[in-house]
């Protein structure tokens, strides 16, 4: 299984519907994009492609943090508004009880690797 490098990040997420829910969008990004690598860095989820950051998930007692970083954020603010979630300038939370618009993350992590086909760097400069 692609995700196994997220095993022990799961496996320390106390509530089990927040630990399946974590666990369905990080396969869901895996099966969707199967060549972005999965990989744990700040002790954090995250996909990467060549090298180069494409987005990272973080749990809080509330929600499933979603960080596609600014630009996917400032692109995709009224879609995210409309989905029913809050974010600040580099993430938005998906609250647990939520149902998670697969659309929307479809259409984040495309457009991100998109618009970072040619970075070189892993954070965008």
């Amino acid at each position: 299984m692609k995700i196994d490098v997220f095993t022990e990040y799961l496996e320390r997420i106390d509530a089990p519907e927040s630990r399946a829910k974590t666990k369905d969008v990080l396969q869901w990004v895996a099966d969707t994009f199967p060549a972005l690598t999965p990989r744990i860095a700040w002790n954090q989820p995250m996909f990467t492609d060549h090298g180069t950051y494409i987005i990272g998930f973080s749990v809080s007692k509330k929600h499933l943090a979603v960080s596609p970083e600014r630009e996917g954020i400032l692109r995709f603010a009224a879609a995210i508004e409309k989905s029913g979630y809050e974010h600040s300038k580099m993430l938005f939370r998906i609250r647990w009880e939520s149902e998670v618009d697969y659309a929307l993350l479809e259409k984040i992590i495309a457009f991100t690797i998109e618009d970072k086909a040619n970075c070189t760097t892993f954070w965008r400069k």
